[in-house]
């Protein structure tokens, strides 16, 4: 016998994941590996010995002893065929059971093993119970194979004298068990355990196999034989039903056990449990299973009950507002007042809050700021371009890859049920025929009605009313009434020239050097050059072209330095052409000498304050009033009504000109940048008072205000940053309407000071404060 043969000390090692060779046995297997493949050539050209160890589960490395099964099998290479692409198919046959004393080469392509013989064993209490055991385990070899759907046409026969080690390995090839119940039979030493475990398992095979047979009868006497798939399903369920585990779903279990230790309100964990109740019942490979399971889970992941304390230190949370943001007083007022309520009142609705501003002032990073002072999770969606109702309030379950809507997602992703929820863009929703997400927000924004928020794919009440929702929007024009009503509005205007410099040196500067890996070894911005690069290089309300621009210059040093020039660079007002190019905006000047026809008016836009030169001129024609400089209607209107009111009070300010000869041209430089809106009217009729009357326009005074038909100022908005355009174009007396003058209060008191706020009610206050020659005409 083969297995009796002397075998070498060291052989090479090939291990095996999905089946084991016992010895006596015979294997077919294929090897595509290039490993592998040079192992099995090497065998071939020496021995044609190798040794399989069967891998533990887990195992990753291969060179460690601990990952294989410490029990194998030498095996002999008895056939072989070579196949295109370097493919072998070989016949093997086992030889022995060994021990795996020592891994050796373990760095070489293949690793190679010391081997110590098992030999088999039989105790002398045990050698009259060996026959029994072979004949029991014969018979049942028997009972396999004709149960088996394909029995063999002839039942292989033993010798009474067959050894019984080698019997006992060739009936366990008989059997359809996993490889660690093979391991096990391979493991055991003792020939009498050995048969014992072999009876054992294939007794519990010819019951499965008794029962698969039964099944099929009744099976077949229900349904009919072409419907294969309906077949397996009953069979499935019968076999279920006689193994006493009814219909219940494996996935079942499992979400039952996550279920009972979630904590959850009395209504969701009613439905959580009908919605498993109908799991447990259906069978695996329905479509509907799926849905159901992934329902259950969103439920389990939502923080039902789960919510984060807050810390209501008053003192820590200034500080904390502080360290992140400049100025914006307003927004940290009402954080302030918001904790100070809650601290007194923990049980208090959570305001909406809408930041209004110009890009790039801070609204969306205060929201992040406002979420660590107060030790609350933030999630951020942002709303601008959404026209679906469903991304706000979910899709049905009905409906192919249904999911929860952006607001159930981001409370899953914040893991608590009271985040500071950041909508972004609130503006710039949109609808169409999917839906108006902007209805969808009312119930969400509305604190008297979110405590009961019912997602479409959830369908069951979520408490909203502990969110801190801040909605953030550029203008509000263009969000409607009721949304606009249910949130509380905080202006965030644009920075003065004075803020700019103080963010880009506490915030910009620090941020922007250590993106770029710099300290202040390497370059230091002296305040002209901060001054110049916020006048001369950006043109925003906001400070992120500031951001970019100072990022531009730490870049070009930190090329300087990567070429080994590490000297400091002092960054002056001259050096900025070097590191940026020419000036990229020149503000619009005041005139400083008098002039006719051109009053200085202030208009607002979104990158802040800038005066407007309103020009007028008189010439033949026919009654005719023209307008350039692509205006707005609304302008265009101011201009009328203002033409239409001098008409009427032409023989006040001696004005002898007849309006039927004459064409008034009216144009507001800048022409390829669209203006609109009432402030501007005013001047415009000063603007055409002076150019009618040919007397010249005081300068250095700027006139903002509505006019209406009967000349009275009406009151404007953006003063203040008006007041701030003013004061960067040299001017430092403005004329506006008296009922903006509570609205100076917001201008900060250095910008105050600098500036004589002039106001006024009529028309007719206006014009000899800009026109010195008509004082003595205004009529009394």
């Amino acid at each position: 016998m083969r297995n009796k043969s002397e075998l070498p000390e060291i052989i090479s090692l090939m291990s095996a994941r999905e089946d084991i060779i016992f010895p006596y046995t015979v294997l077919s297997r294929t090897v595509s590996n290039p490993v592998e493949v040079e192992l099995v050539n090497n065998a071939i050209e020496t021995n044609k010995i190798i040794g399989v160890f069967a891998l533990r589960d887990g195992a990753v490395d291969l060179s460690k002893i601990e990952s294989y099964y410490s029990i194998g099998t030498v095996v002999g290479i008895q056939r072989f065929y070579r196949f295109p692409g370097d493919i072998l198919r070989m016949r093997l046959y086992g030889i022995a059971r060994v021990e795996m004393v020592e891994l050796v080469n373990t760095g070489a392509l293949f690793p190679s093993v010391r081997i110590e013989r098992k030999i088999p064993y039989i105790l002398p209490s045990e050698e009259d119970e060996i026959a029994a055991w072979t004949d029991t385990v014969l018979g049942q070899m028997k009972q396999i194979l004709e149960l088996s759907p394909k029995p063999p046409d002839k039942f292989p026969e033993f010798d009474v004298e067959t050894d019984p080690d080698e019997f006992s390995f060739l009936a366990a090839t008989y059997l359809e068990v996993g490889i660690d119940e093979k391991q096990r039979i391979l493991d055991e030493g003792n020939i009498l355990r050995r048969l014992q475990i072999i009876s054992d398992k294939m007794s519990h095979e010819i019951k499965i196999m008794l029962l698969r047979s039964k099944i099929q009868g009744e099976v077949r006497e229900e349904i009919e034989k072409d419907q294969k798939e309906y077949i397996l399903k009953e069979q499935l369920k019968a076999i279920q039903k006689e193994l006493g585990s009814g219909n219940e779903n494996p996935e079942a279990a499992e979400l039952k056990e996550k279920l009972a230790k979630k904590e959850l309100s009395d209504e969701v964990r009613k439905t959580a449990e009908e919605e498993l109740s109908r799991l447990s019942r259906m069978h695996p490979g329905l479509p509907e299973v799926a849905v159901i399971r992934n329902y259950i889970e969103w439920i389990l992941a939502l923080p039902w009950l789960e919510s984060t304390e807050d810390l209501l230190e008053i003192k820590r949370a200034r500080r904390t507002l502080e360290e992140d943001h400049y100025d914006l007083e307003d927004v940290k007022q009402r954080i302030l007042e918001f904790l100070a309520v809650r601290k007194l009142n923990p049980t208090g609705k959570a305001p909406i809050l809408c930041f209004v501003g110009p890009p790039g002032v801070g609204k969306t990073s205060m929201g992040k700021s406002i979420a660590r002072a107060i030790g609350r999770e933030f999630v951020r969606m942002s709303l601008g371009g959404v026209h679906d109702e469903a991304e706000i309030r979910g899709h049905r379950r009905t409906y192919i890859g249904a999911m929860p809507g952006k607001i159930i997602q981001g409370l899953k992703e914040a893991g608590s049920n009271n985040p500071v929820f950041m909508l972004d863009e609130v503006d710039k929703l949109g609808s169409d025929f999917r839906g108006d997400p902007t209805s969808a927000l009312l119930e969400v924004l509305d604190p008297e009605q979110n405590y009961s928020f019912r997602d479409n794919y959830m369908n069951v009440a979520f408490d909203l009313s502990a969110v801190q929702f801040i909605t953030t929007a550029n203008r509000l024009d263009t969000i409607p009434a009721p949304l606009r009503d249910r949130m509380e509005i905080i202006r965030i205007p644009g920075y003065t020239e004075d803020e700019k410099f103080q963010i880009a040196r506490r915030y910009l500067i620090p941020k922007r050097l250590e993106n770029t890996g710099l300290t202040g070894d390497y370059i230091r911005f002296n305040k002209t050059a901060l001054l110049e690069l916020i006048r001369t290089y950006t043109h925003e309300a906001g400070v992120r072209e500031l951001e970019r621009q100072i990022g531009k210059i730490c870049r070009k040093v930190a090329m300087r330095i990567a070429e080994n020039d590490a000297s400091l660079v002092v960054v002056t007002k001259e050096k900025l052409h070097g590191f940026l190019g020419a000036e990229k905006f020149m503000r619009e000047r005041g005139f400083k000498e008098p002039a006719v026809g051109i009053c200085t008016a202030l208009a607002w836009t979104p990158s802040g304050g800038e005066i407007l030169l309103v020009e007028t001129i008189v010439m033949e024609g026919s009654g005719n009033l023209k307008l350039t400089g692509q205006l707005g209607d609304v302008m265009k209107e101011s201009a009328q009504a203002a033409q239409s009111w001098i008409r009427v009070h032409s023989g006040r300010y001696k004005i002898l000109k007849d309006f039927q000869k004459i064409d008034l041209h009216l144009h507001v430089p800048a022409g390829a940048t669209p203006k609109d809106g009432p402030s501007a009217g005013a001047a415009i009729a000063v603007s055409m008072i002076s150019a009618l009357t040919s007397k010249p326009v005081t300068p250095c005074i700027a006139l903002t205000g509505e006019i209406s038909l009967h000349g009275r100022v009406m009151p404007v908005g953006g003063i203040k940053e008006k007041a701030l355009g003013a004061l960067s174009a040299g001017i430092t007396r403005i004329i506006i309407p008296k009922e903006n003058l509570k609205d100076i209060e917001d201008i900060p008191e250095n910008i105050r000071t600098r500036i004589e706020f002039i106001p006024v009610e009529e028309l007719e206050e206006v014009i000899p404060l800009l026109i010195n020659e008509l004082k003595g005409s205004v009529h009394k």
